[in-house]
């Protein structure tokens, strides 16, 4: 039974992650944020590569925060479609959304309001759909929802090249119910990479799995000072 089990379930989800994120200053600016490889956020599903399930791994994904908020940057590469970014699908467009639980809560299954889910998309958004775009989504079961986010709270900065894209992104702690780095400084935490060419690549538990609304899949990180 127990073999069978762990075949059935992503090696991943058998262990509880925590991941450290580094500070930044400035976290934010006209032209978004620079990570450097520092930042970057390990690749938890190689331990999923003995696995039928396996995710393609196709995005550099980096974190960094500051007593302001949260940064982001994805870079994707290799693509031979072009972007599909739609602001009335943005489940469903290419682009990054994060699932962040100010509260690190990892023994509850329906969302409280601590939990939050953001998208972030490379185009999709103003004049001809060419600018990024920002926005919340709802999470699906919630007990509670986060405080809706104010217009424009939430920025994006992206560069389309022939090949892919590069984003940045930006999270002010106002749009984070419970943001805290001093009083909490763990937070749950997965994203998904979603690409319509290149499939969806995950942090902390992927496809099988609820991590779309289960805050137990989702992993912690802990914001650490330098």
């Amino acid at each position: 039974m127990d073999s069978e089990l762990n075949t059935l379930l992503p090696p991943r989800f058998l262990f509880r992650f925590g991941v450290a994120i580094r500070p930044k200053k400035p976290i934010w600016g006209p032209k978004g944020v620079t990570l450097d490889e520092s930042y970057a956020l390990p690749d938890l599903a190689t331990l999923d590569s003995a696995t039928p399930s396996s995710e393609p791994r196709f995005a550099d994904v980096r974190m960094a925060w500051a007593p302001e908020g949260l940064a982001f940057t994805v870079s994707v590469r290799e693509k031979q479609q072009p972007l599909w970014c739609r602001d009335g699908r943005q489940e469903d467009s290419d682009g990054l959304q994060v699932w962040i639980d100010t509260r690190a809560t990892h023994n509850i299954h329906r969302a409280s309001k601590f939990c939050h889910r953001l998208v972030f998309l490379p185009t999709g958004g103003g004049r001809a759909d060419a600018e990024p775009l920002a926005d919340q989504l709802l999470i699906p079961r919630a007990r509670e929802n986060a405080r809706p986010v104010r217009p424009r709270e939430l920025q994006a900065v992206s560069k389309v090249v022939k090949d892919g894209y590069d984003l940045a992104a930006f999270i002010p702690g106002s749009a984070l119910t419970g943001f805290d780095p001093s009083g909490h400084p763990r937070l749950g935490f997965n994203y998904a990479v979603i690409d319509r060419e290149r499939g969806t690549q995950t942090f902390a538990s992927g496809p099988g799995l609820p991590y779309d609304e289960d805050p137990s899949c989702w992993a912690t990180l802990a914001m650490v000072g330098e």
